[in-house]
């Protein structure tokens, strides 16, 4: 089966779900955006790794990235898709293919009013190291050059704007081993750990604003790791903490509350990407929410908006699908939403 771009936003969404692409197994759905693009006479087609970009060069006086990952999340009995009256349930429905496939329609419009670059890529659910639109940034930083950027992230049909950086460290807890039958003699680093569990429980996440939109930070325990056998008391505990962060922080000032948060611990910074401020008073981005209808909400998770504002290029999340429901096992699109992005972004493509 080959993807038929001459079809409806909601038979291309499920075409695009019943091809598992969990995140680094993206070579079957990487083959068929490819051989779809290659079709499209007025693009120029590139493919680096399982990362497919395509390019109109119609010498406009502007260039817009769209672009969409092409991973999901591991299957959680919800393979292949299914389709009701009002949504295309499956894995990757809304987290991102439902994007994927408005992307897809607006790369066959021929004669779009600005140039367009489409970047289809691998690994965004996994480590930053894996990320295809990182690799393409550091290696191919030409392909990225443009004046705006929209992200298909689902945004529930709605422009979100910016987005909550994210960091993940390792906190060790160290105590002193002993017989479980003298308990008294060591120091139980799981017993420890739990000091910090109750910190973390007790955290009251910040809520700032930034050019006018709040913000809601997220810092919670996602691992814990410790034990050394069933008659030993442990010496080293290990809490995996994952910290979503406003925009008005970057990077060094979020390790830095982290590493105060954890004082007297042991910390490793394990994986980092940086937030990005909405960009509200930028004029593409004013003139996108515009076009759009004017509405716009914080983006709380963070999405690679992020990586375009570390180049420069104002960026937005716009696309189908309800946030909330991404990596849920009743993942779902809904079809109304699916043909108004379509529509709108078609509109915004074609209007001089």
């Amino acid at each position: 089966m080959s993807l038929d771009l001459t079809t409806d936003v909601v038979a291309l969404t499920r075409a695009l779900c019943d091809i598992e692409s969990v995140s680094h197994d993206e070579r079957a759905i990487a083959d068929q955006v490819e051989a779809a693009l290659r079709t499209q006479a007025h693009l120029s087609v590139e493919r680096h790794g399982h990362t497919i970009v395509a390019r109109t060069n119609l010498g406009r006086g502007e260039r817009v990235i769209l672009a969409g990952h092409l991973d999901t999340v591991p299957v959680n009995h919800n393979f292949p898709s299914r389709q009701d009256a009002e949504f295309v349930h499956g894995l990757g429905s809304c987290d991102m293919k439902g994007g994927d496939a408005v992307l897809l329609l607006a790369a066959t419009i021929a004669e779009p009013t600005k140039d367009l670059t489409f970047v289809f890529y691998e690994a965004e659910e996994v480590a930053s190291i894996h990320n295809g639109l990182r690799k393409i940034a550091e290696s191919h930083p030409e392909l990225l050059e443009a004046d705006f950027a929209i992200l298909g992230e689902p945004s529930n049909a709605g422009v979100e704007a910016g987005c909550q950086g994210t960091m993940r460290v390792v906190v060790t807890v160290t105590g002193e081993r002993a017989h479980s039958a003298r308990a008294w003699m060591g120091r139980n680093a799981i017993h420890e750990a739990g000091v910090l569990l109750a910190r973390l429980s007790a955290y009251e996440p910040r809520q700032p604003i930034v050019d006018g939109l709040r913000y809601h930070e997220g810092l919670n325990a996602v691992f814990v790791e410790g034990g050394v056998a069933g008659n030993v008391i442990p010496d080293r505990c290990t809490i995996t903490v994952n910290y979503r962060f406003a925009p008005d922080r970057s990077e060094a000032e979020a390790e830095a509350f982290l590493r105060d948060f954890f004082v007297g611990h042991d910390l490793e910074v394990t994986d980092s990407a940086p937030g990005a401020r909405p960009g509200l008073d930028l004029p593409a981005v004013k003139a996108f929410v515009e076009a759009t209808g004017g509405a716009v909400e914080p983006k709380y998770g963070w999405t690679d908006v992020a990586r375009f504002s570390v180049l420069g290029i104002p960026a937005v999340n716009f696309g189908p699908g309800d946030p909330s429901l991404a990596h849920k096992q009743d993942e779902r699109v809904p079809i109304a939403q699916l043909e108004h992005v379509w529509a709108t972004l078609r509109t915004w493509l074609t209007t001089p």
